[in-house]
């Protein structure tokens, strides 16, 4: 990890990672613990520094908005891209995965509601 200046950082719901990210085009994955780098995350766009990225509620898959308002979603313990939503008009700053419901809130100029399925994410 090179030296950033840092812009989000996260615990996972079950406090054994950090998402750390800044102004560059990766996410860093930590371990809560140590602060070892575990994984990363790349894909998206963040230009200006302030995409947020965030956990689902069992910390299984992680989430980004990307410069090109688009949202990327990893799996957490390969580090592989397993969906990209595309719907934004600009850059999506701010996601989050509902903590109780089968859902997605992201916002760029509009704010957008995702009831992601298995076909959905399959054909995305």
């Amino acid at each position: 990890m090179k030296p950033n200046s840092w812009t989000g950082m996260k615990f996972s719901p079950d406090n054994k990672y950090i998402l750390l990210s800044g102004k560059c085009d990766t996410i860093f994955l930590l371990d809560a613990f140590s602060g070892e780098k575990v994984g990363q995350f790349a894909g998206h766009r963040n230009s200006a520094g302030d995409i947020e990225a965030s956990f689902t509620p069992d910390a299984q898959y992680v989430l980004s908005g990307s410069d090109d308002g688009s949202i990327h979603v990893w799996h957490t313990a390969t580090g592989d891209r397993v969906a990209q939503w595309t719907g934004h008009a600009g850059p999506c700053r701010c996601v989050q995965w509902n903590p109780t419901r089968m859902m997605v809130a992201s916002a760029c100029q509009n704010l957008v509601f995702w009831k992601p399925t298995v076909e959905f994410q399959a054909t995305q």
